[in-house]
């Protein structure tokens, strides 16, 4: 007697973000099914891959590794490591999308004075390119919401691994006119074997709630991977096994739902690619 396998089946979807213009746009979300449950649902758009590398950083290891984003990470701006000013800034980011030819995701330095007073600027120089740009914290959110939301730009929208903070902090952001299809979420995560679960099941639950139907949570998954998996002991240990370290959290998050990944090593992120390819395949 054949075993009939419990399909769920839900009334929402994620939300379908596109970063970039005409034939170089990507899109990401759309889902209405946990990840690669075909049977249950639909994954119109498939995860995406993109690598992360220093504004002051050639992007050619980026380009040869195939993705279809570039992140660029603006660390000179901060005052303890050059504390570049905006203008120096936008020009290098002027020559890297020229050289790669990709959407960007453009990520400050983490000092909230000194992003307040850069993305702006940068935002407002590739005003229409309909870049992705971060981050947006619960504690500073309004200037770079604003920017984005003038210069037709998409945002991230991190949280501290906490389901009510990442809603709240939707809301607040589309409470000033931005667009929930505009809104990527990153619930910040960990490497493979450093509470790395906990962040599975943050996610999950977003995810689920989507689901059922709760807009403030219908946004897609952002995950900078190689931030965190570089800093681990296990990758300083060992070149080969911070590769492997990446790929194995990097699929991890797959699973619980992430939409883009932002990768640092290429050999990496291609494993990561193909994987994304073979589990894609009906």
């Amino acid at each position: 007697m054949p075993v009939e396998f419990v399909k769920e089946k839900y009334n929402g979807a994620i939300n379908t973000i596109e970063i970039g213009n005409g034939a170089k746009c990507v899109k990401i979300g759309g889902e209405t099914t946990l990840p690669f449950l075909f049977e249950e649902g639909a994954m119109p758009n498939q995860p995406v891959i993109a690598l992360e590398v220093l504004d002051t950083e050639s992007p050619d290891q980026a380009i040869a590794c195939g993705g279809r984003l570039l992140c660029v990470r603006l660390a000179s701006i901060h005052p303890d490591n050059g504390n570049r000013p905006a203008d120096e800034v936008i020009a290098s980011l002027g020559l890297i999308f020229k050289k790669c030819g990709l959407p960007l995701i453009i990520v400050g330095c983490g000092d909230a004075e000194k992003d307040n007073e850069v993305l702006p600027k940068v935002s407002q120089a590739f005003k229409g390119e309909n870049f992705l740009f971060g981050i947006a914290t619960q504690n500073n959110y309004k200037t770079l919401a604003a920017t984005c939301l003038a210069d037709g730009h998409s945002i991230v929208a991190e949280s501290p691994i906490d389901i009510n903070i990442a809603k709240q902090l939707n809301i607040l952001i589309t409470d000033m006119g931005f667009d929930p299809a505009r809104i990527v979420m990153h619930p910040t995560t960990t490497s493979l074997g450093y509470g790395m679960e906990y962040v599975y099941s943050i996610m999950e639950r977003g995810r689920l709630a989507a689901f059922l139907g709760d807009k403030m949570l219908s946004m897609p998954f952002v995950l900078f991977v190689g931030q965190e998996v570089w800093k681990t002991k296990e990758a300083k240990d060992s070149i080969a096994q911070g590769v492997n370290w990446e790929i194995a959290t990097a699929v991890s998050m797959l699973q619980a739902g992430g939409d883009l990944i932002i990768m640092r090593d290429p050999a990496a992120a291609k494993s990561v690619m193909k994987y994304i390819e073979m589990v894609m395949k009906k």
